[in-house]
């Protein structure tokens, strides 16, 4: 791929146009790579008086509890100055549901969702804790498991 890169002080911000014949997986990639915003990966979380640099993968379940919002981790549980939707929007991807309104859990750290329970789905952990999806969020967490 050619690059081409201009100075011109009329732009507040980078702007990137990418010109093609036709739309490559090369192409697609640059544009992913481009449209990633540099803290996108990680999470500044805090325990006690540190501050820890949290990757997205290694989150089980966020959740809020009075006017904290934690995460559950392997290295323990931690405070993040951000709401529940900033985080929601943060994460927005395949990996991260809303299970109710004050908990987002990492898919791929589910070990199984029971279902027998009526109205709700309960939820297994890899770290051997269990939640529950709210009613209002059946339905979604149905359509992304695809039953």
């Amino acid at each position: 791929m050619k690059v081409d890169i201009k100075i011109d002080g009329q732009y507040q911000e980078p702007l990137a146009v990418i010109y093609t014949a036709v739309l490559s997986d090369e192409v697609n990639s640059a544009v992913k790579k481009l449209s990633e915003s540099p803290s996108g990966d990680i999470i500044t979380a805090f325990r006690e008086d540190s501050a820890e640099i949290l990757e997205p993968d290694d989150i089980y379940r966020i959740y809020a509890e009075g006017q904290k919002v934690l995460a559950v981790t392997d290295k323990g549980i931690f405070q993040i100055r951000m709401r529940l939707y900033q985080l929601e929007e943060k994460l927005g991807n395949q990996k991260f549901a809303r299970i109710s309104h004050s908990e987002i859990i990492n898919l791929k750290k589910t070990t199984h969702f029971d279902l027998s329970i009526a109205g709700t789905i309960l939820v297994k952990m890899k770290n051997g804790e269990s939640t529950y999806v709210s009613r209002r969020y059946v339905s979604k967490i149905k359509d992304i498991l695809g039953i």
